[in-house]
């Protein structure tokens, strides 16, 4: 990048202002074509003193195509749904969040505190009184100490506002009124109140943090908080990472399509991104077997295409996201004779989990160690850190942080919180191509729907998967096979020529909260759903529940491990470094564990 440094950075104190930090925050209220980030970023490239970590967030209620964008931004611009954006730059030293729609409305859902504002004339321009006064407040929200605002515009309505908020405006540049630019600082007079989830934590001797479970969750943490600069010991109880439930031969990873649009489809939209990002990094550059070529969710309940298609214009879902196929189509696709129509994920597909995880700790590396061997059975806290003993109450190691990432067996390093989350048994079946007539040839995508069925991996069909709450018989079923050939002929819309007597097959535990959501975030301090609060002190919001310093769990993945570990790992370590969060608000509250705190107590005034 050759962009020459324009006055916005001398006038927001850039370079000089990121240099000796940590991270250095910048907020856009109008992206457009992207120059101001990439001015930024050129200024970071080649400023020698440079900040150790740069997030730009952006804000553009109609984002550019791919045609409108420089080429280094083009090659990485994601399928543009509604929710926020994460793209990462220098192995994820430089991020840019994008937030589509309106400036009003993102911001209210920002979770970060900035430390430079640049607010853009248009976006004033587009607002009512009423939404322009939501938006300073929401500005002031977000700033950190001593945070500064340029402003593309100079009225007497934006200077009385800022002012009202807590900015001081200083002189136009240059000393003269009216010169369209003006510039402000925070310097509130009064003392602002955090919520408790959402406020810096107490400053920490070093970064650096235990992550307890080494299958997709804690491999993924240990990766997300390399790249911010936090080191990471991975520790497992098994000789080798991604032995439990990532050890399967392959799975699917892609979003869905849901009506309603609710939390667990936006949730899995960005989700999905996120893992397409990290699949096909793992493929290129870890030699990891799988493929994001796109993937077939069968609708075997229903042979309409009309429906599915009007649900997607109603969305406004883009096509490089998502389409709705005919059963014609959907056979041409996977080179198979089906009989349902389908949702087409272009950006999805499958990966071997176990080769995910390997590539999450290689990308940590040099910022990560595994240690094999190392049985966890209790955790406790001294009077500076959190302490791993083993079953004979030795310490294994200790950390003002851990993130516990271990499945259920983090509930019980917490104490059995009452949290509504089960173990769910999985089997899944294995074939050689070799047995079968009506499979050969497997198809060319994974397909999805009644179960699964993966393209050919290393000459076998891999398909399943049984779903058994509460089961904790480990052997592979013959009954369980009959279940996965019926869910496989249901897919193939015919009858399949293999017996269950003639596979092979895989029994692993999937953990899965009652919302079908993940669990990602500081842990509560009262544990209980039931617990006591002090007078005064307000539950009913998880951003409002007090935590137990240092203490992080990341678990309930179920059966979408590959499609939640990425997105899942950069939200754990925003929250782990206090990093701008690359999840809106509102769903950040519904996968935090204080959410099942916070629905008590709103259930107990409801009665």
């Amino acid at each position: 990048m050759t962009t020459p440094a324009p006055d916005f950075l001398r006038l927001s104190g850039l370079p000089e202002r990121w240099r000796e930090r940590e991270r250095f925050v910048v907020l856009d209220t109008a992206f457009g074509a992207g120059n101001r980030f990439l001015a930024v970023w050129n200024a970071w490239q080649t400023d020698p003193q440079r900040c150790g970590h740069l997030v730009f967030i952006a804000l553009e209620p109609t984002p550019p195509t791919r045609a409108e964008l420089a080429p280094t931004l083009a090659e990485a611009w994601p399928p543009m749904t509604p929710n926020l954006h994460r793209l990462s730059f220098d192995s994820g030293r430089v991020q840019l969040h994008l937030l589509p729609g309106a400036a009003g409305g993102s911001l209210r859902d920002c979770v970060a505190e900035v430390d430079a504002f640049l607010l853009d004339a248009g976006t004033l321009a587009s607002l009512a009184d009423t939404e322009a006064v939501r938006l300073l407040k929401s500005i002031a929200r977000l700033a950190a100490a001593d945070a500064t605002l340029l402003a593309w515009a100079d009225t007497q309505a934006l200077r009385d506002g800022l002012a009202s908020v807590g900015f001081a405006v200083s002189a136009p540049p240059g000393g003269k009124a009216g010169g369209g630019l003006m510039l402000a600082r925070f310097a509130p007079r009064f003392e602002r109140k955090r919520a408790p989830l959402r406020a810096p934590g107490r400053p920490l001797r070093e970064r650096r943090a235990l992550v307890v479970g080494a299958g997709l969750a804690g491999c993924a943490a240990a990766w997300a908080l390399a790249e911010r600069g936090w080191h990471t010991v991975v520790l497992d109880r098994h000789t080798r990472p991604a032995q439990e439930a990532s050890g399967n031969p392959g799975g699917l990873f892609h979003g869905i399509v849901n009506p309603q649009d609710g939390m667990h489809a936006r949730f899995n939209r960005a989700a999905a991104l996120e893992a397409q990002r990290a699949v096909l990094h793992a493929i290129a550059h870890h030699g990891v077997a799988g493929s994001a070529g796109g993937l077939l969710r069968l609708n075997t309940a229903s042979n309409e295409i009309g429906p599915m298609r009007a649900t997607l214009r109603r969305l406004g879902l883009p096509s490089d996201y998502v389409q709705a196929v005919d059963a014609e189509q959907a056979g041409v696709m996977c080179g198979w004779t089906l009989r349902h129509p389908a949702w087409f994920y272009p950006g999805g597909g499958w990966v071997d989990p176990a080769g995910l995880a390997r590539a999450y700790l290689e990308r940590a590396a040099p910022w990560s160690r595994f240690v094999g061997g190392a049985d966890v059975q209790t955790l406790q806290r001294n009077a500076s850190a959190w302490q791993l003993c083993d079953a004979q109450g030795r310490v294994i190691d200790e950390a003002e942080t851990v993130v516990l990432a271990n499945a259920g067996d983090a509930l019980h390093l917490l104490g059995a919180p009452a949290w509504p989350i089960e173990a769910v048994r999985g089997q899944i079946s294995i074939a050689s191509t070799t047995q079968t007539e009506t499979l050969r040839p497997l198809p060319r995508l994974p397909l999805s729907g009644a179960g699964y069925l993966l393209p050919e991996v290393n000459g076998q069909a891999v398909f399943g998967s049984t779903t058994q709450a509460g089961d904790m018989d480990p052997a592979v079923r013959l009954g369980d096979h009959a279940d996965n050939l019926a869910r496989l002929a249901l897919l193939r819309g015919a009858p399949v020529d293999l017996r269950a007597d003639d596979l092979q097959g895989r029994t692993a535990w999937r953990w899965v909260s009652s919302d079908r959501l993940p669990v990602i975030g500081a842990v509560p301090e009262a544990m209980s759903m039931a617990a006591d609060r002090s007078p005064g002190q307000r539950l009913d919001q998880p951003r409002f529940v007090p935590r137990q310093p240092g203490l992080f769990v990341f678990t309930a993945l179920g059966s979408r491990g590959i499609t939640w570990s990425a997105l899942g790992a950069q939200v754990l370590a925003s929250w782990v470094s206090g990093a701008p969060s690359p999840l809106e608000a509102s769903l950040l509250d519904a996968i935090d564990p204080a959410r099942f705190v916070s629905r008590a107590v709103r259930q107990r005034r409801a009665r």
